[in-house]
């Protein structure tokens, strides 16, 4: 809740009298008339300047002795239990301040700080519909307060008033996103949003938060014709496209899915993470309809320069766990061809995807280069020795395993494995001896894990 902080107070002696002048703006101008009344009235200035409060409040009551109508000093008072912490009091000297002059904004002012110190928010409301009059920026405290008594049906009123009149908030928005999700407010706001977009059909945003109604309300027919609506009005809006698309697909219409996709894609208004929904919903649809597999690989170019994700890898990843090997392949591919810096977690997928399709030439290679790389990195070691082992280079596979187990560290199933495949290499080179021994330990490893 925005908080107004403005007791600002001056004051000064003019040379040719004695009188107390107070700033002009808080509250209004006064002139007293007594050196008694301007002596204690400065005394309770100075009091509260440093804090006895007590001692400040004796001056005034003493003043009010002195001149018991004179608003400034219940304003005074006022201030001083504020900073008591004394609330009654404090509220009803801001009080009695504004029934003597009730067109005096600050000592409204006065009353809506105690309210919300002592966080009586209902009476600050009532406040703060006093100030407005005088101060219009008020109107958005009294959002904050209509929000924190959980009047949401007032508060969304005043939203949409102040957002027409003044412009959206940061703030505001997030109030706004707050009372509209609950499920009983969005009616009224659906037709708020039409009647804005009869006024205007030229503002885009009105349509979007449309659309966004119906599709979260699942009216998705709705949210078409709304899509529909704004392409016509504008047909420049890419937003238009976001919701056609999810039509598109549904309607099983990939050519103009695709048309949809490209222009949200390429748009610089639509946030990188509404692309990536778009791009896995595409890629579901391709894979249903591999025809536009090609459509998909040419989108995957949109996110080149997307350090967030590594948008073909996680397409291979996702055929990699439908165990489509070659689709993964292709797209592990086109990630370290996107990529300027080598992937540990790219590498090792590329490896045993191929692997699995029996590759072990390219595997053997590309093994044997990623631990130039990562020396330390015991999987790379191992897909070496497997790939030379299943080309028969026994010598090979044995050296390079040897060299790699010492690396493996808390990995059960990668000793395990090791140790198989040392074993191998060793069968391999008609050491029977040394290939029991390593199968053996396998074994025991086995027994161990379960």
């Amino acid at each position: 809740m925005r908080k107004k902080w403005t007791f600002i107070f001056t004051f000064f002696v003019l040379l040719s009298n004695t009188a107390l002048v107070l700033a002009q703006t808080e509250p209004e101008e006064i002139k007293v008339d007594g050196d008694k009344f301007q002596d204690l009235f400065y005394e309770s200035i100075f009091q509260k300047s440093i804090e006895n409060y007590d001692k400040s409040i004796v001056a005034l009551e003493q003043c009010l002795k002195l001149k018991p109508n004179e608003p400034t000093v219940y304003f005074e008072l006022g201030k001083n239990y504020l900073c008591s912490k004394d609330y009654k009091s404090a509220y009803s000297s801001f009080e009695h301040a504004t029934q003597i002059d009730p067109n005096n904004k600050w000592f409204w002012v006065g009353m809506y700080d105690v309210c919300y110190e002592s966080k009586d928010f209902n009476q600050a409301i009532n406040v703060v519909n006093k100030i407005i009059p005088f101060d219009a920026e008020y109107k958005e405290d009294l959002v904050s307060l209509y929000m924190a008594t959980k009047q949401f049906d007032k508060a969304l009123a005043l939203i949409n008033e102040l957002n027409e009149k003044v412009g959206k908030t940061e703030r505001r928005e997030m109030y706004k996103m707050q009372i509209l999700s609950e499920g009983k407010f969005q009616n009224s706001e659906i037709d708020n949003l039409k009647a804005k977009i009869e006024q205007n059909p030229k503002e885009e945003s009105n349509y979007i938060a449309l659309i966004f109604l119906y599709s979260n309300n699942n009216e998705e027919n709705k949210a078409e014709e709304v899509a529909k609506k704004l392409e016509k009005e504008i047909p420049e809006s890419v937003w238009a496209q976001v919701s056609l698309f999810k039509n598109y697909l549904d309607k099983n219409d990939g050519a103009n899915a695709v048309k949809s996709m490209n222009m949200v894609l390429a748009s610089s208004k639509i946030d990188t993470k509404i692309k990536h929904r778009i791009l896995n919903e595409f890629l579901l649809f391709a894979n249903a309809y591999p025809q536009y597999v090609p459509d998909l690989d040419n989108a995957i170019g949109y996110f080149k320069d997307d350090k967030t994700v590594n948008v073909a890898k996680e397409i291979g990843k996702f055929y990699h766990n439908k165990r489509e090997w070659e689709k993964a392949i292709k797209y592990y591919g086109l990630s370290e061809k996107n990529s300027s810096e080598v992937d540990l977690e790219t590498s090792l997928l590329w490896l045993q995807a191929n692997t699995e399709l029996k590759q072990f030439e390219p595997v053997a290679k590309k093994a044997m280069s990623m631990i130039d790389t990562y020396p330390a990195e015991p999987q790379f070691y191992y897909y070496a020795g497997l790939a030379n082992n299943q080309l028969q280079l026994f010598k090979k596979a044995k050296d390079i395993l040897e060299m790699g187990l010492d690396y493996v560290v808390e990995n059960k199933n990668l000793e395990i494995n090791f140790n198989i495949q040392l074993g191998e290499a060793y069968s391999g080179l008609g050491d029977t001896s040394k290939k029991e021994l390593y199968f053996n330990k396998a074994n025991q490893l086995l027994k161990e894990k379960k």
